[in-house]
């Protein structure tokens, strides 16, 4: 502590008091906004589309509280107020913030993005990620552009990416000869051998080992309106809700001799099981939200959240439970408009087998694809299982069975499997998981069971 040396009295020191706002309460520590603030976050939240509850409203409210700290001109809020008021219906400009305030947060960054995270507010509950949206022709300071400074939060200036319905498939209403039915062998890349994805070549402590294949990260450059993961496809094109809605079926032969399968949204969307080497461990996992976290974590307490920590096995062995250890943050499965999505937020990679994505990268179908922490792998497209589905009704009844190998998923956590690696098989892995894909497989059922059979007996449920 200081002190005055003198005998005399102290000098008085005369210094200008801070400025605090005068909402700020006596004893308190708390920094409180300032009344006009208070007054912009108010305003700004009476234009939140609603969402599933309470707590969504403290989250809005809190994340536009955050964004009015960080519009310094007063401009910027009152263009975004105009934009929202307006519905869009009148031009508005830019409102930015900078890139390095654009609210990453490691791997699962896709979901707080800024311009996500507003339009989510302000437009759309129910978006996911960056990848269902693309810039409007006026946005000059798009989260796309990466040679800006600036990134644009205004949800006017976003449009939200809409893909064709899935038709339905036409089933022949009466019995024809069916071709002798031989599954197909691939042309593309046998299973196990490594396929360069990029030009630019991997750091050395994240070349995959021999026969795997590695998935980009988020951040690589790519075209805004088809966000690709490296592996051939789109890593986004939502489906629009009309995928139940009436369009003409795949094919056009006489009505009269075929019934078209329509495809339908099941309650749930994917069911989740988890194994340790050979043996399913505890219940499997119906998963109703779009989005699911499954982790090393031990709260059974939410539906977006498969946790694995939890999970007892009396026969466990230490490599399993070694294993167990490490699966940490794990994975995000994302389904948006009938595609399944993979994002790997543990510090391990998982290994990945797709059969769907891997026939359309023209890969073998049982290749195992190694994604690392902060990478995007597209798991399972509809619209093109649709077109498999037609085709496969042409060729009979057990070309349509094959296609039910499409519809499951397996991934391991920690140790990999394949033609490279001590372990051959999935089931020789501490700790994997079995992901079953409702919506395709209840479509082959339906399908199937108007074919009526592998002998060509038609079941006609009209």
């Amino acid at each position: 502590m200081a002190t005055i040396a003198g005998n005399g009295p102290p000098s008085i020191l005369m210094a200008t008091p801070p400025l605090i706002p005068q909402s700020t309460t006596r004893g308190s520590n708390s920094f409180k906004l300032p009344s006009f603030s208070t007054h912009n976050v108010t305003q700004l939240l009476k234009y939140r589309k609603e969402g599933e509850g309470e707590e969504d409203h403290k989250k809005a409210e809190k994340e536009i509280k955050s964004l009015v700290k960080k519009l310094k001109k007063k401009e910027n809020l009152h263009e975004l107020e105009r934009a929202l008021s307006s519905g869009g219906d009148i031009p508005t400009r830019c409102v930015t913030l900078p890139r390095q305030l654009d609210g990453k947060d490691g791997a699962s960054a896709q979901s707080r993005l800024p311009h996500v995270v507003y339009c989510r507010i302000w437009r759309w509950p129910d978006l996911q990620s960056h990848h269902e949206l693309k810039p409007a022709d006026v946005c000059q300071y798009s989260y796309y552009n990466r040679k800006s400074e600036e990134v644009c939060i205004n949800p006017y200036h976003y449009i939200r990416i809409v893909a064709p319905p899935i038709m339905p498939v036409l089933v022949p209403n009466r019995p024809t000869q069916q071709p002798l039915y031989h599954e197909p062998q691939s042309t593309g890349l046998p299973q196990n051998i490594d396929c360069p994805l990029s030009s630019d070549p991997l750091p050395a402590e994240e070349t995959p080992p021999p026969a795997y294949s590695e998935v980009p990260p988020v951040d690589s450059p790519a075209d805004p309106q088809s966000v690709y993961s490296g592996v051939g496809s789109p890593i986004m094109s939502p489906l629009s809700a009309a995928s139940n809605t009436s369009v003409n079926p795949i094919g056009s032969p006489a009505q009269s001799d075929y019934h078209p399968i329509t495809y339908t949204e099941p309650a749930y969307w994917c069911s989740i099981s988890y194994h340790e080497l050979g043996t399913k461990v505890g219940e499997t996992f119906q998963a109703i939200r779009p989005s699911i976290i499954v982790d090393g974590g031990t709260d059974p307490g939410t539906t977006d959240r498969f946790c694995l920590g939890k999970m007892c096995n009396v026969n466990r062995d230490n490599i399993t439970i070694q294993a167990r250890k490490h699966i940490g943050q794990g994975i995000k499965l994302m389904y948006i408009g009938g595609e399944v999505h993979l994002e790997c937020l543990g510090k391990n990679a998982v290994f990945v087998q797709a059969p769907n994505a891997n026939l359309r990268n023209r890969w073998e179908s049982a290749t195992v694809v190694k994604v690392p922490q902060g990478c995007l792998l597209d798991l399972f497209n509809s619209q093109d299982f649709a077109k498999r589905l037609a085709d496969a009704v042409h060729l009979g009844y057990e070309a349509v069975t094959q296609l039910q190998k499409q519809c499951t998923i397996r991934m391991s956590f920690i140790k990999g499997w394949g033609a490279d690696y001590r372990r051959s098989q999935i089931t020789s892995t501490p700790c994997w998981i079995e992901v079953n894909i409702h919506g395709p497989m209840q479509w082959l059922d339906k399908v199937q069971t108007h074919m009526g059979g592998p002998n060509g007996i038609i079941h006609s449920d009209t």
